[in-house]
């Protein structure tokens, strides 16, 4: 063992830990580190950076517009809407609910559905008088089982399929992982069907709790024609940054205005909303001009009145929230809105609103003014997961179909090997462009660029473990020690090892580093390469056990109003079934 290797190690598990506390954003850390092993001359620049260009990290950004298209399209929230409306079990609706969507999940990006779909079944289940969190786990679950079926199913199967060109390998067929994904999505599904339900919990959105006790959040002042600072600023006036209270809103002959920016200027007769610790009310109404209107019967309702929304959002893993208060980050002007609440493992934070330092997977109940959706598209720094109201469907909807069927011929070419499947993704978001389908603004904010710098930057890493002999250190280390056991012993390591990492660390970087350890492994030990490939595209997207390791399951987080246990008692059965199917096909087939 070299000094290199040492220093590899040391430095990727301080990287590990890093993710793990969520110290900063995944992309930034990830792509920080790589730095740091350019700076030690571990690799060369050209290599270290080809991640940038490599072919599955660039199909992965094409999908993402191909996905956009379809989210804006509504053809999977109208279809679902359509199954779910015909069911009349809780067996029946949820099955109406997964069994397609792992289906579309074969074909379609993951998040986006996941994404559209939640909202619709929480308010399908609030219709129903059903709590969510017994379906959005398993939506997220089966739309991860979904995506283990085709090449395009995810991108940790598309980053992978580049990792094997760059080994000078074929790549995967488009089905070829049909051959463990169809069998692992057959029997979980059987699985959240008739056993999950028993270990998920019953939990209300947040938004109906915050409803059943609205006077814990929003309390009204009323500017009488003493108060000193008539016709000043919010921040003149002492009300910008009060403790333990958020000013968001003010109601001006009728008409609400909201978010109030810092410069806002206050004028007699103004009715002043705020949100926070009701205490604190006690010290405000003190103040000279400011009188307490305890006849009001204010509520959420009132709020959501005129112009403005009442939202739930779920940050996501590469928000730039992450790391700053909501004050710093300057969320009313950045995003037209006003955070009402902040809830965590299912549990209000305290304290004063604009202290708060958003985390990954924190659900935010916000007041929205007209420009939140576009502001909100345009940064990507949460998924709003409550119904939209106005969603701008296609005007005629044959464009959504056509998108569609373009998308199934693309298929038809790749899987028949006519076309590889980065140009047939070309060709789609070139087409999907030229018909206009999309906007190239529109296809500009659906690429999620700090994925994609995560994705180059982990690629890059994985290129130092190869090139300073580490990767092949540690798969002689694994082979020597597991041999005596058994190939099935050294597959089933592979494995749990690679799904360790999905949970600690995202799908993505953990297929990039495992990779080349279970390349060397699979050629030390004499096991097909394909197989170990297959086997860590399946273990790197089969995350059941945390909400952080995939992104969907960070979305029902929060709206679910899940724990950390939810996803264990849930997720361990799951995690188990998968791995031993996985695990069989992948022996009796490739080795």
């Amino acid at each position: 063992m070299t000094y290199e290797m040492i220093i590899v190690i040391v430095v990727l598990l301080i990287m590990l830990a890093g993710l793990f506390f969520e110290i900063v954003r995944p992309d930034l850390l990830v792509f920080s580190t790589l730095f740091l092993f350019i700076m030690l001359d571990f690799i060369k620049t050209e290599e270290a950076l080809a991640g940038f260009s490599n072919q599955g990290m660039l199909t992965v950004a094409l999908l993402f517009v191909v996905a956009g298209v379809f989210e804006k399209s509504g053809l999977v929230e109208k279809l679902i809407s359509l199954f779910l409306n015909g069911s009349k079990s809780h067996k029946g609706s949820l099955s109406r609910l997964i069994i397609p969507v792992s289906g579309f999940s074969a074909f379609l990006n993951n998040t986006p559905i996941v994404v559209t779909l939640t909202p619709i079944i929480r308010k399908w289940a609030s219709e129903h008088d059903i709590a969510p969190s017994k379906y959005l786990l398993p939506l997220s679950y089966a739309s991860i089982l979904g995506g283990t079926i085709t090449l395009m199913g995810t991108s940790t199967n598309l980053v992978i399929h580049g990792l094997m060109l760059d080994f000078g390998m074929n790549g995967f067929l488009f089905f070829q992982l049909a051959v463990v994904g169809v069998p692992i999505t057959i029997a979980g599904l059987l699985y959240l069907i008739f056993i999950g339900p028993k270990f998920l919990p019953n939990h209300r959105s947040l938004i109906d709790k915050v409803r059943a006790s609205t006077k814990d959040y929003l309390s009204e002042m009323v500017v009488t024609a003493d108060f000193p600072f008539t016709n000043k600023s919010v921040v003149e006036a002492g009300l910008r940054n009060l403790k333990g209270l958020y000013l968001i809103e003010i109601i001006r002959n009728n008409h609400k205005i909201t978010p109030v920016t810092r410069n806002m200027k206050i004028q007699e007769g103004d009715r002043l909303i705020f949100t926070g610790m009701i205490s604190t009310i006690a010290d405000l109404q003190k103040r000279k001009g400011l009188q307490l209107d305890t006849g009001t019967d204010l509520s959420l309702d009132n709020i959501k009145n005129g112009g403005n929304k009442l939202r739930e959002i779920v940050i996501s893993h590469q928000s730039s929230l992450i790391g700053k208060t909501i004050k710093q980050s300057r969320f009313r002007k950045k995003y037209d809105a006003a955070v009402m609440a902040v809830h965590r493992n299912d549990e209000k934070v305290q304290g004063k609103i604009g202290d708060i330092v958003p985390k990954a997977g924190d659900l935010m109940l916000v007041v929205t003014g007209e420009d939140f959706e576009e502001k909100s598209e345009e940064h990507r720094d949460f998924y709003v997961i409550s119904p939209i109201q106005h969603r701008k469907f296609y005007e005629n909807e044959i464009t959504g179909w056509f998108a569609l069927i373009l998308l199934m011929t693309m298929i038809v070419l790749v899987t028949i090997q006519v076309i590889t499947i980065f140009k047939a993704m070309v060709i789609t978001t070139g087409i999907m462009l030229i018909t206009k389908m999309i906007s190239p603004k529109q296809a500009k904010h659906s690429v999620q660029f700090q994925v994609l710098l995560l994705i180059a930057s982990a690629l890059g890493i994985g290129n130092v473990i190869i090139e300073t002999g580490t990767a092949k250190w540690i798969a002689m280390k694994l082979v020597d020690g597991l041999a005596p056991l058994g190939i099935i012993t050294i597959l089933i390591a592979i494995y749990c090892l690679t799904n360790l990492f999905t949970e600690l660390i995202t799908n993505n970087a953990a297929a990039v580093i495992m990779f080349p350890i279970a390349y060397e492994v699979a050629v030390d030990s004499g096991i097909d390469p394909m197989g170990v490939a297959i086997l860590v595209a399946i273990a790197a997207s089969a995350s059941f056990l945390s909400p952080i390791g995939y992104q969907t399951n960070l979305i029902v987080y929060g709206p679910g109003g899940y724990h950390f246990k939810d996803y264990i008692r849930t997720g361990l059965p799951l995690t188990l079934i998968v791995m031993i199917i996985t695990v069989s096909i992948i022996y009796f087939q490739y080795v």
